[in-house]
């Protein structure tokens, strides 16, 4: 088992910058890939970004390129998502997810999830 814990969500002016962190204990070994997934009231559960677990290799969703950046600590077995510019579309809870599956974007191939952290940024 892997558990995963976020942190740093909350309310910020559009323009404005969050830095999300997501630390994981357990069976870290496992990981291949770590995401960052988010949902809004209502919609379904999107993905926002991914990081290679031994390589750190990233990928981002189109809308989030340029804004977020995707980093790791593996000494601290910590992942990051960096969200620059935010915009008012940006507001959801953001999850934390690990896989034993490389390049997925699907959140069907993320066998782990955190709790969730609050985004919400005004307008």
């Amino acid at each position: 088992q892997v558990q995963l814990v976020e942190s740093g969500g909350g309310l910020v002016q559009a323009g404005g910058s969050l830095r999300l962190s997501c630390a994981a204990s357990g069976r870290t070994f496992s990981i291949y890939d770590m995401a960052w997934f988010r949902q809004d009231t209502g919609k379904g559960r999107e993905f926002v970004a991914a990081i290679g677990w031994s390589f750190g290799r990233t990928y981002y969703a189109d809308f989030v390129k340029g804004r977020f950046t995707v980093s790791k600590d593996s000494a601290k077995d910590t992942v990051y998502l960096q969200m620059n510019n935010l915009k008012p579309e940006d507001t959801a809870v953001y999850y934390c997810a690990a896989t034993p599956r490389p390049g997925s974007r699907q959140k069907v191939e993320y066998d782990y999830w955190g709790q969730g952290t609050q985004v919400t940024v005004s307008s």
